[in-house]
């Protein structure tokens, strides 16, 4: 499995028991349907490997408590610890409305309701504390924050996002 077809889960944060069990930070605002899984990929050097789940539940509010059926001890659990988990994107939940997620929306073109077409998203930077869009337009890229008072519609159907951006932002990169 590759990991441009997966997404991030969560990554092992700690052990758990000394039977083997370890505890993964959740990457999501809805951890509970990640509860009743049966495989996860765990990437471990540059290869995602398939782990298979004997149990895994809640532990507190985004800790998933999972008892892997290879990891049999302490010393199992501290080979995979701080590894990353994957899942396929298929397992993905459906998102609507201005709902979305980063990767969907690659390759979309953004609207500004003042400037029009400003340009074409070519990655999101969520590496700042405000998550931004990367518009590329023509040999400028313009830096949109991800925000919901700024996105006013997300067309699938059309692959383009309305947005209001705040008075200057656009003419800042574009003058």
């Amino acid at each position: 499995m590759d990991k441009s077809a997966c997404f991030y889960l969560g990554r092992i944060v700690s052990k758990y028991s000394f039977k083997g069990e370890v505890l993964v930070k959740l990457d999501t605002d809805d951890p509970e349907i990640y509860e009743n899984m049966e495989s996860v990929f765990v990437s471990l050097g540059n290869n995602l490997i398939p782990f298979f789940i004997k149990r895994c539940r809640l532990h507190k509010s985004n800790l998933l408590r999972i008892d892997f059926e290879e990891v049999k001890s302490e010393s199992d659990a501290d080979r995979i610890m701080r590894s990353e988990l994957y899942l396929p994107l298929s397992m993905l939940p459906k998102l609507t409305g201005n709902k979305f997620y980063y990767h969907e929306v690659i390759g979309f073109t953004m609207i500004d309701a003042v400037h029009g077409n400003i340009g074409q998203i070519q990655s999101v930077n969520d590496s700042t504390s405000q998550a931004l869009f990367e518009v590329q337009k023509g040999d400028k890229v313009l830096l949109i924050p991800i925000n919901d008072e700024i996105i006013t519609k997300v067309d699938r159907e059309n692959q383009t996002i309305e947005v209001a951006t705040p008075e200057g932002l656009v003419e800042l990169y574009l003058s």
